[in-house]
C-alpha cells in the first residue's frame, strides 16, 4: 500500500502542506519542533482516527483555526486507489470519509490503512505502565483481526458499566453485577486467547530482528502475563466483588494484563542501557510490522520519527539493511542532521523525496 498524496489544513502547527510522495523512502529534515513528527502524526491519524500522542482531538487543530483537514489518497497492493478524508471541528464530532462516504463506526475504519510508527515515545513501552503494552497489542491485533477489536469494545464498555457500580453508594442488586460480569467474562475469554497467541507467535519473530540489530548474544524474552491464566474470570470476579466494592474499581481481568520484558534474566527496565532499550523497542516495531504484513496480506506503511537517536552506528547500520529489504514497502523518516540523513539514504539505496520543514511550512528538496 501506498500513499501517493498527502493535503493538509491546520493540523497542529502546519497551517497548508499538499504533498507527493515517492513510493519507497520519504524524508522529513527540520529542527526540533518545525512540524516533522505532525507530519508523520497527520498520516498516522488517516490509519487510526486518532493522534498518536492520545490528544484530544481539538488539541490537533492549529491555535488560530476553527478547523483541521487531512486528506489522503492511497494505491493499494492491488492497484486500487481510495480517498480518505478527515475534518475535525472544535465542539462537533469530527467526520471520517472513504471515497466521499461516511462511516457509520470509526471502528469500521481500522484496518484499512496498516501502519507501523515508531517513534521516541516508545520508550514508555518499557518505562511505562502496563496499560502501554496492552495498548502496544491492542493496535497490532485491532489492525487485522475485527473479532478482537469488536471484543475489547463490549469488554470496556462493560467494565465502565461494572466499575459504575462499584463506585455507586446506593445499594445495588447483585443480579446487575452478574450480566457485566457474565460479559466481561465472555470478552475476556476472547481476548485472552488471542493475545496470548498472538505473543507466541510474535515472539520468535522480535528475537530474531533483535539479534540482526545488535549482532551480540544478548538475549531477550518477552512474556505475556494475565490473570486468566489462573483460573475462570467469572468466577475471579464473583469472588473480589466484595473486594472491588471497597476499592471502587475492578481489579480482575484482561485489563490488568502485561507483559514481562527481559534482557538475560533480569527486567530490561532495570539493567538495559538506552541504546539496549531503544534496540528492544525497534525489534518490537519491526517485528509488528513483519506479523501486519503476513496477517492482513497487505503490506503496512512504516514511519520512523527521530528512530536513530541513542544507537550507535553499528546498530543504525543493521537498522538501515533491515528496511531496505523487499520485505518493507513505503518509509517515512525525520531526523535533524542532513548528513545523518544523507549516509542513510546512501545506505537505503533507492528512490526518495526530501522535504525541508520549517516552522510548519514543507518544502521539497
Amino acid at each position: 500500500m501506498i500513499l501517493e498524496r498527502l493535503s493538509i489544513l491546520s493540523y497542529k502547527n502546519i497551517d497548508q502542506a499538499d504533498l507527493s510522495f515517492s513510493p519507497k523512502v520519504n524524508c522529513f529534515l527540520g529542527n526540533n519542533g518545525m512540524g516533522k513528527t505532525n507530519l508523520l502524526d497527520a498520516i498516522y491519524y488517516l490509519s487510526f482516527c486518532k493522534s498518536h500522542n492520545n490528544l484530544i482531538d481539538s488539541q490537533n487543530i492549529k491555535h488560530d483555526a476553527d478547523l483541521s483537514l487531512i486528506q489522503g489518497y492511497y494505491k493499494q497492493d492491488n492497484g486500487k486507489e481510495d480517498e480518505f478524508f478527515c475534518g475535525i471541528k472544535r465542539r462537533q464530532k469530527k467526520q471520517f470519509k472513504r471515497n466521499k462516504k461516511e462511516y457509520e463506526k470509526l471502528s469500521d475504519h481500522i484496518g484499512c490503512l496498516p501502519l507501523v510508527m515508531i517513534s521516541p515515545a516508545d520508550s514508555d513501552l518499557i518505562t511505562g505502565g502496563s496499560e502501554e503494552r496492552r495498548k502496544f497489542m491492542d493496535v497490532v491485533l485491532s489492525q487485522f483481526d475485527k473479532e478482537y477489536l469488536q471484543s475489547l469494545i463490549r469488554y470496556n464498555k462493560a467494565l465502565q458499566q461494572r466499575n459504575a457500580l462499584l463506585k455507586s453508594e446506593m445499594q445495588t442488586d447483585g443480579s446487575l453485577y452478574e450480566i457485566w460480569e457474565e460479559q466481561l467474562a465472555a470478552e475476556g475469554i476472547i481476548i485472552y486467547h488471542k493475545r496470548k497467541s498472538f505473543i507466541d507467535e510474535f515472539v520468535p519473530t522480535f528475537q530474531h530482528y533483535y539479534n540482526f540489530i545488535c549482532q551480540s548474544n544478548e538475549t531477550v524474552s518477552l512474556t505475556y502475563e494475565s490473570q486468566l491464566a489462573e483460573g475462570n474470570l467469572l468466577g475471579l470476579l464473583k469472588q473480589k466483588r466484595d473486594r472491588d466494592k471497597i476499592l471502587g474499581y475492578t481489579t480482575t481481568g484482561v485489563h490488568r494484563d502485561d507483559l514481562d520484558m527481559q534482557l538475560g534474566d533480569y527486567s530490561i527496565k532495570k539493567v538495559g542501557s538506552q541504546g539496549q532499550n531503544k534496540t528492544y523497542v525497534v525489534a518490537l516495531k519491526l517485528a509488528q510490522f513483519d506479523f501486519l504484513q503476513k496477517s492482513g496480506k497487505i503490506t503496512p506503511i512504516l514511519l520512523l520519527d527521530d528512530i536513530f537517536d541513542k544507537l550507535d552506528s553499528s546498530r543504525v547500520e543493521q537498522i538501515v539493511k533491515l528496511v531496505a529489504g523487499d520485505n518493507f514497502g513505503q518509509i517515512f523518516i525525520t531526523d535533524t542532521n542532513r548528513e545523518h540523513l544523507d549516509e542513510i539514504l546512501r545506505g537505503l539505496n533507492s528512490e526518495y523525496h526530501l522535504y525541508q520543514v520549517q516552522s510548519g511550512e514543507v518544502n521539497k528538496l
